[in-house]
């Protein structure tokens, strides 16, 4: 299963696991793929904890990040702008038709001294602080999502000897990236979860392989066994990039109503929506998607202005739906068509474990196939 790739980042498995959770993408490491942790929206003094921690996990087995870096978004043009700042462009009806969905389901206001999260920033920029952090740690790995590294990026990478990679989601994106200078594609199909562009996996990655050669590629969407895995390698992909199947791990952080709804879902359950960050990211639907894309209520704000407006909304909503019949019909997250399929609770390292032998088995039966072929072709010769 080895590919060039892998052997180059010293992997025994071409798996690039992306989780928001520590746990998660420290276990992946340690069972021989490359755990990437979503560093969205960390400060940097937490983001100094989590890769201390990492690092004291791992040893010297490879791990890598992943960053938001949007080249499009409210106030792009003028570099950006963050926190109070964002609220005069927010309209008061998208404040009242969030107060009263709300209310309408019950749920409960907030305790009075709780610290609401912030929003995750946009901008090169902004996040200049954040990546010149990562550049300290001992990462193989630095992912771009949403649009090409910034060129200093790409210089720090080389410099530090770390591998850039940045998601596509069309062959245009991928030849942007490789413009930029990137070592790794991440060709992600519409089925994926998170934000994910229109095409699908089996059309895309071949795509983006024959544009972007000799650039390696990952495939990324739909993709959560052995045989999917097989099917990435067949398309010319070096490696997977998989994030929805380890959210019901027992190391996944994942909210326990949301891990529920999930093992409940089905692989019709899940929606591209605006809904969380402003930009098309696939989710779980909810009665949260649902009210958001009726045509009677206001229509999601573009990034950064949604997760700006919502983040208190969703911080009600987490905190309560353990209890609250009402918030729990609203818990939903970022989750991808692979969601069908994940419905039992399993170790990082069983589905690992179940990657590698379903890819043997794949193997095994497609050689099976072909050596058949070639004996009934030998028996017609005859």
């Amino acid at each position: 299963m080895n590919t060039k790739l892998a052997r180059e980042m010293g992997l025994e498995f071409p798996i690039f696991a992306f989780t928001h959770c520590r746990d998660v993408a420290a276990a992946v490491s340690k069972a021989g793929g490359l755990g990437v942790l979503g560093v969205a929206g960390h400060s940097t003094k937490a983001l100094r904890s989590e890769l201390e921690w990492i690092e004291k996990e791992v040893g010297d087995k490879p791990y890598g990040v992943d960053l938001l870096l949007p080249t499009k978004f409210v106030g792009s043009d003028s570099g950006g702008e963050g926190g109070e700042k964002l609220d005069k462009h927010i309209p008061e009806g998208h404040r009242q038709f969030l107060d009263k969905l709300l209310d309408d389901h019950g749920v409960p206001e907030l305790p009075s001294d709780t610290r609401v999260r912030p929003e995750f920033s946009v901008g090169y920029e902004q996040q200049r602080e954040v990546i010149e952090l990562l550049f300290e740690f001992n990462i193989s790995l630095i992912a771009s999502a949403l649009g090409p590294p910034p060129d200093w990026m790409v210089e720090k990478g080389r410099e530090k000897g770390v591998k850039v990679a940045a998601l596509a989601g069309t062959v245009d994106h991928a030849r942007a990236h490789v413009e930029a200078g990137v070592d790794i594609i991440v060709a992600q199909g519409y089925e994926a979860g998170g934000h994910t562009g229109t095409i699908s996996t089996m059309v895309l990655v071949p795509e983006v392989v024959d544009a972007v050669d000799p650039i390696p590629v990952l495939a990324a969407g739909g993709i959560g066994n052995g045989r999917q895995l097989t099917a990435g390698l067949a398309l010319g992909a070096q490696g997977i990039w998989a994030g929805s199947v380890w959210l019901t791990t027992e190391e996944a952080e994942t909210h326990p109503v949301v891990k529920e709804k999930f093992l409940e879902a089905t692989s019709r359950d899940t929606v591209r929506s605006r809904s969380l960050t402003g930009k098309p990211a696939r989710q779980l639907r909810s009665a949260w998607t649902d009210a958001w894309e009726d045509p009677s209520n206001p229509d999601p704000l573009p990034m950064p202005l949604q997760p700006r407006l919502v983040r208190e909304a969703q911080e009600r909503i987490q905190r309560t739906a353990h209890k609250n019949a009402g918030a729990r019909e609203l818990s939903n997250y970022f989750v991808g068509q692979i969601v069908g399929t994940m419905n039992h609770v399993k170790s990082v390292r069983q589905v690992m474990e179940e990657f590698a032998m379903e890819y043997a088995d794949t193997m095994a039966r497609l050689d099976d196939w072909a050596e058949g072929a070639e004996g009934a072709e030998g028996a017609k010769g005859e």
